[in-house]
This record gives C-alpha cells, sequence and structure tokens, in this order.
C-alpha cells in the first residue's frame, strides 16, 4: 500500500474523523509559563488547568499591551506639539498615526496606507468638556 493510499485510508477512518474524540494524555502541571520573542515583541503566556488539562485561566502578555503607557506618552508630545487652544489640523493625525506605527513593528500595520488610519482625536479643557473633535475614517 501506498503513503497516499494510507492517507487515505487513515483520514477516512471514522475514528479519526469523528466529532467525539478526546485525547487523555498524561497531565504532568498545572500551570505553565513561558515566554516567545516574535517581531512585535516578546510574547509572555500563563497558563493553569485542572486536574483533566481542561484550561482554566489564560493570560498572554502582547507586545501591544505592554507597548500601551509608551504609545500614550508620545500621543501626548505630539498633542503638545499640534494642538493650540483649541486649534486641531488635520496633519496632527498624520503625526499621531506615525506615533503609534513606530510601537507596531508588524510590517504590514506599520507601512500599509499610510494616512488611512481610522481616528478620531478629541480635546478636552481642563473641566472635562469636549471643545473640539477631528476624524478621519
Amino acid at each position: 500500500m501506498s503513503d497516499i493510499e494510507d492517507a487515505e485510508r487513515i483520514l477516512n477512518d471514522p475514528q479519526v474523523t469523528s466529532q467525539h474524540i478526546q485525547h487523555h494524555g498524561r497531565w504532568n502541571y498545572a500551570e505553565g509559563i513561558g515566554s516567545s520573542e516574535a517581531p512585535r515583541g516578546t510574547l509572555f503566556h500563563h497558563y493553569k488547568t485542572d486536574e483533566t488539562g481542561k484550561l482554566l485561566k489564560v493570560n498572554l502578555l502582547i507586545a501591544t499591551g505592554q507597548n500601551n503607557p509608551s504609545m500614550n506618552r508620545s500621543v501626548m508630545e505630539v498633542a503638545k506639539q499640534y494642538v493650540k487652544g483649541n486649534n486641531i489640523e488635520e496633519g496632527m493625525l498624520n503625526r499621531v498615526e506615525s506615533t503609534i506605527r513606530c510601537y507596531d513593528p508588524c510590517l504590514s500595520c506599520s507601512t500599509h496606507a499610510i494616512g488611512t488610519m481610522p481616528m478620531v482625536v478629541e480635546v478636552f479643557d481642563d473641566s472635562g468638556a469636549m471643545i473640539q473633535s477631528i476624524e478621519r475614517n
């Protein structure tokens, strides 16, 4: 029997294609932590399971979340330079977009369609009242 015929036989086996298959592997640890380096930054994993291996908790710390405080600070610096009173100019949206893209080294996200990122910028006064809003879809 050839490899292709063997593969066909396995793929047509009802025990293999059944929706009611559960593997009973050896359970060894109830909790696992790991990390992996990726183009966007380090990804941290944290998993907890019950005694059957069913996931009870999954916590992933992704690069975008880790970069969020820095992105916020950078956007604030852009605002300090480009918001004068209640005046927001269209160019500010491009500066905010460029700032955010610096923290997302995913090539498709950081380089595609510059100037088209949907965005809303709102300016509030000291009392919390919105004094201007500019939007780009």
